[in-house]
């Protein structure tokens, strides 16, 4: 009996589902389409099914939906609160959370089987970085203008010591939307490797026979806890994803 065997990193590749060209440009419908649709129609349901069809406004007595939505709130509005230390902040929480509950929502559906984790490609996590972190020094322009740039020197620095500084300064600055992909970019694709390897592993055992078929409950019970850790990596990189970026925004609203 042949057995194959599978790359780990197949599930990462990005597979055209309807095919669409346009001279020399690809407009195809792919696996990672197909999830985001799915998110924003998931997003659009739970939302609806959240608010009362007569006024659009909360239940008084919450739903079980209604009362986690709230859970969610009150946390990030205290993260946004707690990091932003400015009244100006508060102008911020539709940013946060909506940031919040899209990078929760691509984490977590990469864990259901047969699924895609957008997070898990660079290029999803780094076009969503550097497009925040636009947005975040076009914030600090309109609000403090050209003393934007005392960001990279501070005030009563030498001019000797500025010529260090100021490379190093703008140099970190420049590699924060980079760092911000890379961290939530590695953590999920490493964990997702990880379950498919043990889980390749075990189908491997299963399909043998004799003591080696009995051994295959083995990773098939470690995959249990592994599972659970993935799922708790996938809540707390979107919660430290949010932090950063609330951290970001102190830092351009205060310039700190």
């Amino acid at each position: 009996m042949k057995i194959f065997i599978t790359s780990p990193l197949e599930q990462f590749q990005v597979l055209p589902i309807i095919p669409i060209y346009f001279n020399f440009i690809d407009f195809s419908i792919t696996n990672e389409t197909i999830i985001l649709l799915l998110i924003f129609g998931l997003s659009v349901t739970i939302f609806l099914g959240l608010v009362k069809s007569t006024d659009n406004t909360l239940y008084v007595i919450p739903t079980r939906w209604q009362s986690i939505f709230e859970i969610i709130y009150k946390l990030i509005l205290s993260l946004v609160t707690d990091n932003i230390r400015d009244k100006k902040g508060q102008y911020f929480f539709p940013l946060v959370f909506s940031v919040f509950l899209f990078v929760l929502s691509l984490n977590l559906i990469g864990l259901v089987p047969y699924s895609f984790t957008l997070t898990s490609h660079l290029i999803v996590t780094l076009a969503i970085s550097l497009a925040l972190f636009i947005g975040i020094n076009i914030v600090c322009v309109r609000i403090h203008g050209m003393n934007f740039f005392s960001l990279f020197l501070p005030s009563g620095t030498s001019i000797v010591l500025a010529l260090l500084l100021v490379p190093i300064e703008l140099i970190s600055y420049v590699f924060k939307p980079v760092s911000l992909s890379i961290r939530l970019f590695a953590n999920m694709m490493a964990g997702h490797t990880l379950l498919k390897v043990i889980a390749g592993f075990a189908y491997k055992l299963m399909s043998a026979s004799g003591i080696l078929f009995l051994i295959h409950y083995i990773p098939l019970l470690i995959l249990i806890p592994l599972f659970g850790l993935e799922l708790g990596v996938a809540l707390i990189q979107s919660f430290v994803f949010s932090i950063l970026l609330c951290i970001y925004l102190n830092d351009s609203i205060n310039l700190h």
